[in-house]
Protein backbone atom coordinates (compact mmCIF):
# COMPACT_ATOMS: atom_id res chain seq x y z
CA UNK A 1 0.00 0.00 0.00
CA UNK A 2 1.37 3.40 -0.97
CA UNK A 3 1.52 6.38 1.36
CA UNK A 4 -1.20 8.09 -0.66
CA UNK A 5 -3.68 5.16 -0.49
CA UNK A 6 -2.96 4.77 3.21
CA UNK A 7 -3.73 8.45 3.75
CA UNK A 8 -7.01 8.12 1.83
CA UNK A 9 -8.03 5.14 3.96
CA UNK A 10 -7.32 7.06 7.16
CA UNK A 11 -9.26 10.09 5.93
CA UNK A 12 -12.24 7.94 4.89
CA UNK A 13 -12.43 6.15 8.28
CA UNK A 14 -14.17 9.00 10.15
CA UNK A 15 -16.48 9.55 7.20
CA UNK A 16 -17.55 5.89 7.32
CA UNK A 17 -17.84 5.89 11.08
CA UNK A 18 -19.96 9.03 11.46
CA UNK A 19 -23.13 7.66 9.77
CA UNK A 20 -22.99 4.57 12.00
CA UNK A 21 -22.55 6.68 15.13
CA UNK A 22 -25.39 8.94 14.04
CA UNK A 23 -27.67 5.94 13.48
CA UNK A 24 -26.82 4.50 16.90
CA UNK A 25 -27.40 7.89 18.53
CA UNK A 26 -30.86 8.13 16.94
CA UNK A 27 -31.74 4.74 18.43
CA UNK A 28 -30.18 5.27 21.87
CA UNK A 29 -30.67 8.93 22.79
CA UNK A 30 -34.54 9.12 22.73
CA UNK A 31 -35.10 6.21 25.18
CA UNK A 32 -32.29 7.44 27.43
CA UNK A 33 -33.83 10.92 27.55
CA UNK A 34 -37.28 9.43 28.22
CA UNK A 35 -35.91 7.35 31.12
CA UNK A 36 -34.13 10.36 32.60
CA UNK A 37 -37.31 12.46 32.40
CA UNK A 38 -39.28 9.65 34.06
CA UNK A 39 -36.70 9.40 36.87
CA UNK A 40 -36.69 13.15 37.42
CA UNK A 41 -40.51 13.28 37.64
CA UNK A 42 -40.50 10.28 39.97
CA UNK A 43 -37.85 11.91 42.16
CA UNK A 44 -39.83 15.16 42.39
CA UNK A 45 -43.16 13.46 43.17
CA UNK A 46 -41.71 11.13 45.82
CA UNK A 47 -39.25 13.43 47.57
CA UNK A 48 -41.62 14.63 50.27
CA UNK A 49 -41.75 13.05 53.74
CA UNK A 50 -45.32 11.83 53.16
CA UNK A 51 -44.67 10.34 49.72
CA UNK A 52 -46.29 6.88 49.39
CA UNK A 53 -43.37 5.47 47.39
CA UNK A 54 -39.60 5.87 47.77
CA UNK A 55 -37.78 8.14 45.35
CA UNK A 56 -35.21 6.64 42.92
CA UNK A 57 -32.30 7.80 45.08
CA UNK A 58 -33.91 6.17 48.11
CA UNK A 59 -34.44 2.92 46.21
CA UNK A 60 -30.77 2.78 45.22
CA UNK A 61 -29.62 3.61 48.75
CA UNK A 62 -31.84 1.03 50.45
CA UNK A 63 -31.13 -1.77 47.97
CA UNK A 64 -27.46 -1.11 47.32
CA UNK A 65 -26.39 -4.43 48.85
CA UNK A 66 -28.76 -6.31 46.55
CA UNK A 67 -27.52 -4.36 43.53
CA UNK A 68 -23.81 -4.95 44.07
CA UNK A 69 -24.17 -8.60 45.15
CA UNK A 70 -26.99 -10.27 43.20
CA UNK A 71 -25.49 -13.77 43.59
CA UNK A 72 -25.32 -14.17 47.37
CA UNK A 73 -26.75 -17.37 48.82
CA UNK A 74 -27.49 -17.59 52.54
CA UNK A 75 -29.54 -20.75 52.19
CA UNK A 76 -33.26 -21.47 52.00
CA UNK A 77 -35.00 -18.53 50.26
CA UNK A 78 -32.44 -15.88 51.28
CA UNK A 79 -30.74 -15.48 47.90
CA UNK A 80 -29.67 -12.64 45.63
CA UNK A 81 -31.89 -11.30 42.88
CA UNK A 82 -29.87 -12.98 40.15
CA UNK A 83 -30.44 -16.40 41.74
CA UNK A 84 -34.12 -15.60 42.25
CA UNK A 85 -34.43 -14.68 38.57
CA UNK A 86 -32.53 -17.81 37.56
CA UNK A 87 -34.90 -20.04 39.56
CA UNK A 88 -37.89 -18.42 37.83
CA UNK A 89 -36.26 -18.73 34.41
CA UNK A 90 -35.71 -22.47 34.92
CA UNK A 91 -39.43 -22.95 35.52
CA UNK A 92 -40.27 -20.78 32.52
CA UNK A 93 -37.82 -22.69 30.32
CA UNK A 94 -39.42 -26.04 31.16
CA UNK A 95 -43.05 -24.93 30.91
CA UNK A 96 -42.51 -22.79 27.82
CA UNK A 97 -40.53 -25.51 26.01
CA UNK A 98 -43.29 -28.04 26.64
CA UNK A 99 -45.89 -25.52 25.46
CA UNK A 100 -43.88 -24.81 22.30
CA UNK A 101 -43.48 -28.50 21.42
CA UNK A 102 -47.09 -29.46 22.14
CA UNK A 103 -48.55 -26.21 20.77
CA UNK A 104 -46.71 -26.32 17.44
CA UNK A 105 -47.30 -30.04 16.97
CA UNK A 106 -51.00 -29.92 17.86
CA UNK A 107 -51.47 -26.69 15.91
CA UNK A 108 -50.10 -28.28 12.73
CA UNK A 109 -52.24 -31.37 13.31
CA UNK A 110 -55.54 -29.53 13.71
CA UNK A 111 -54.60 -27.00 11.05
CA UNK A 112 -54.27 -29.74 8.44
CA UNK A 113 -57.44 -31.53 9.53
CA UNK A 114 -60.60 -29.49 8.98
CA UNK A 115 -62.82 -31.82 11.01
CA UNK A 116 -60.49 -31.74 14.00
CA UNK A 117 -60.21 -27.96 13.74
CA UNK A 118 -64.00 -27.50 13.79
CA UNK A 119 -64.31 -29.91 16.73
CA UNK A 120 -61.53 -28.53 18.94
CA UNK A 121 -61.42 -24.82 18.10
CA UNK A 122 -64.44 -23.89 20.30
CA UNK A 123 -62.91 -25.80 23.23
CA UNK A 124 -59.57 -24.05 22.78
CA UNK A 125 -61.24 -20.65 22.54
CA UNK A 126 -62.98 -21.27 25.87
CA UNK A 127 -59.90 -22.62 27.68
CA UNK A 128 -57.59 -19.84 26.52
CA UNK A 129 -59.78 -17.21 28.21
CA UNK A 130 -59.27 -18.78 31.65
CA UNK A 131 -56.89 -16.56 33.69
CA UNK A 132 -53.51 -18.24 34.40
CA UNK A 133 -53.85 -18.14 38.18
CA UNK A 134 -57.23 -19.86 37.98
CA UNK A 135 -55.33 -23.00 36.93
CA UNK A 136 -53.10 -22.92 40.02
CA UNK A 137 -55.54 -24.60 42.46
CA UNK A 138 -56.18 -27.35 39.89
CA UNK A 139 -52.46 -27.92 39.36
CA UNK A 140 -51.77 -27.94 43.11
CA UNK A 141 -54.52 -30.51 43.59
CA UNK A 142 -53.12 -32.65 40.76
CA UNK A 143 -49.36 -32.42 41.44
CA UNK A 144 -49.36 -31.81 45.21
CA UNK A 145 -46.13 -29.79 44.86
CA UNK A 146 -45.42 -26.14 44.20
CA UNK A 147 -42.70 -26.46 41.55
CA UNK A 148 -44.53 -28.71 39.04
CA UNK A 149 -47.71 -26.73 39.68
CA UNK A 150 -45.97 -23.49 38.68
CA UNK A 151 -44.54 -25.18 35.59
CA UNK A 152 -48.02 -26.40 34.62
CA UNK A 153 -49.37 -22.85 34.94
CA UNK A 154 -46.62 -21.70 32.55
CA UNK A 155 -47.48 -24.51 30.13
CA UNK A 156 -51.23 -23.90 30.11
CA UNK A 157 -50.71 -20.14 29.78
CA UNK A 158 -48.24 -20.25 26.89
CA UNK A 159 -49.73 -23.05 24.82
CA UNK A 160 -52.85 -21.25 23.55
CA UNK A 161 -51.26 -18.44 21.50
CA UNK A 162 -48.71 -20.90 20.11
CA UNK A 163 -51.31 -23.52 19.20
CA UNK A 164 -53.88 -21.13 17.74
CA UNK A 165 -51.37 -19.09 15.72
CA UNK A 166 -49.81 -22.26 14.32
CA UNK A 167 -53.19 -23.68 13.32
CA UNK A 168 -54.18 -20.40 11.67
CA UNK A 169 -50.84 -20.30 9.84
CA UNK A 170 -51.39 -23.79 8.43
CA UNK A 171 -54.89 -22.87 7.28
CA UNK A 172 -53.54 -19.72 5.58
CA UNK A 173 -51.21 -21.65 3.26
CA UNK A 174 -52.16 -20.56 -0.29
CA UNK A 175 -54.08 -23.22 -2.19
CA UNK A 176 -51.65 -22.79 -5.11
CA UNK A 177 -48.87 -24.20 -2.90
CA UNK A 178 -50.98 -27.26 -2.15
CA UNK A 179 -51.84 -27.69 -5.83
CA UNK A 180 -48.15 -27.58 -6.78
CA UNK A 181 -47.39 -30.17 -4.10
CA UNK A 182 -50.07 -32.47 -5.56
CA UNK A 183 -48.78 -31.98 -9.11
CA UNK A 184 -45.22 -32.75 -8.04
CA UNK A 185 -46.46 -35.62 -5.87
CA UNK A 186 -44.38 -34.50 -2.92
CA UNK A 187 -44.06 -36.92 -0.03
CA UNK A 188 -45.47 -35.86 3.33
CA UNK A 189 -41.95 -35.22 4.59
CA UNK A 190 -41.01 -32.99 1.65
CA UNK A 191 -44.37 -31.21 1.82
CA UNK A 192 -43.75 -30.42 5.49
CA UNK A 193 -40.22 -29.08 5.07
CA UNK A 194 -40.63 -27.41 1.67
CA UNK A 195 -44.12 -25.91 1.91
CA UNK A 196 -45.98 -26.23 5.22
CA UNK A 197 -43.25 -25.28 7.69
CA UNK A 198 -41.74 -22.32 5.73
CA UNK A 199 -45.22 -20.85 5.12
CA UNK A 200 -46.19 -21.26 8.77
CA UNK A 201 -42.97 -19.96 10.40
CA UNK A 202 -44.15 -16.32 10.76
CA UNK A 203 -47.35 -17.45 12.49
CA UNK A 204 -45.48 -19.88 14.74
CA UNK A 205 -43.07 -17.22 15.95
CA UNK A 206 -45.90 -14.76 16.50
CA UNK A 207 -47.40 -17.32 18.87
CA UNK A 208 -44.02 -18.03 20.47
CA UNK A 209 -43.42 -14.33 21.06
CA UNK A 210 -46.81 -13.87 22.71
CA UNK A 211 -46.29 -17.07 24.68
CA UNK A 212 -42.94 -16.07 26.19
CA UNK A 213 -44.39 -12.79 27.43
CA UNK A 214 -47.38 -14.53 29.01
CA UNK A 215 -45.08 -17.15 30.55
CA UNK A 216 -42.99 -14.54 32.30
CA UNK A 217 -46.09 -12.75 33.57
CA UNK A 218 -47.63 -15.99 34.83
CA UNK A 219 -44.57 -17.31 36.66
CA UNK A 220 -44.17 -14.12 38.70
CA UNK A 221 -47.82 -14.29 39.75
CA UNK A 222 -47.73 -18.05 40.41
CA UNK A 223 -44.62 -17.82 42.58
CA UNK A 224 -46.31 -15.25 44.79
CA UNK A 225 -48.77 -17.97 45.81
CA UNK A 226 -46.62 -21.12 45.69
CA UNK A 227 -43.62 -19.72 47.58
CA UNK A 228 -40.05 -21.01 47.41
CA UNK A 229 -37.15 -19.47 45.55
CA UNK A 230 -38.16 -17.22 42.66
CA UNK A 231 -38.62 -13.58 41.80
CA UNK A 232 -42.38 -13.76 42.40
CA UNK A 233 -41.95 -15.05 45.95
CA UNK A 234 -39.20 -12.46 46.51
CA UNK A 235 -41.63 -9.66 45.63
CA UNK A 236 -44.37 -11.11 47.84
CA UNK A 237 -41.99 -11.62 50.75
CA UNK A 238 -40.71 -8.04 50.39
CA UNK A 239 -44.30 -6.78 50.44
CA UNK A 240 -45.08 -8.71 53.62
CA UNK A 241 -41.99 -7.13 55.19
CA UNK A 242 -42.82 -3.62 53.87
CA UNK A 243 -39.59 -3.44 51.85
CA UNK A 244 -41.00 -1.32 49.04
CA UNK A 245 -37.59 -0.38 47.61
CA UNK A 246 -36.76 -4.05 47.11
CA UNK A 247 -40.06 -4.56 45.29
CA UNK A 248 -39.25 -1.70 42.92
CA UNK A 249 -35.76 -3.08 42.26
CA UNK A 250 -37.23 -6.54 41.60
CA UNK A 251 -39.73 -5.03 39.15
CA UNK A 252 -36.85 -3.46 37.25
CA UNK A 253 -35.21 -6.90 37.01
CA UNK A 254 -38.50 -8.46 35.88
CA UNK A 255 -38.97 -5.84 33.16
CA UNK A 256 -35.41 -6.15 31.85
CA UNK A 257 -35.55 -9.94 31.75
CA UNK A 258 -38.93 -9.83 29.99
CA UNK A 259 -37.47 -7.50 27.37
CA UNK A 260 -34.46 -9.78 26.87
CA UNK A 261 -36.70 -12.83 26.45
CA UNK A 262 -38.72 -11.00 23.81
CA UNK A 263 -35.53 -9.97 21.98
CA UNK A 264 -34.25 -13.57 22.17
CA UNK A 265 -37.38 -14.95 20.48
CA UNK A 266 -37.13 -12.23 17.81
CA UNK A 267 -33.48 -13.13 17.21
CA UNK A 268 -34.23 -16.85 16.85
CA UNK A 269 -37.12 -15.99 14.52
CA UNK A 270 -34.82 -13.90 12.30
CA UNK A 271 -32.31 -16.78 12.13
CA UNK A 272 -34.99 -19.30 11.18
CA UNK A 273 -36.59 -17.03 8.58
CA UNK A 274 -33.18 -16.25 7.06
CA UNK A 275 -32.36 -19.94 6.88
CA UNK A 276 -35.70 -20.74 5.25
CA UNK A 277 -35.12 -18.06 2.61
CA UNK A 278 -31.81 -19.54 1.51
Amino acid sequence: MTARSSSNAINSFPANLLPQLRKQAINVIPPVVAILIFLVIWQILCSGPKAPLPAPTTVVTETWDLIIDPFFDNGDTDKGLALQIFASLKRVAIGYSLAAIVGVGLGILIGTNKLMFRALDPLFQVLRTVPPLAWLPISLAAFRQANPSAIFVIFITAIWPILINTAVGVKQIPQDYNNVAKVLRLSKQKYFFKILFPATVPYIFTGLKIGIGLSWLAIVAAEMLTGGVGIGFFIWDAWNSSRISEIILALVYVGVVGLLLDKLVNYVASLVVTEEQK
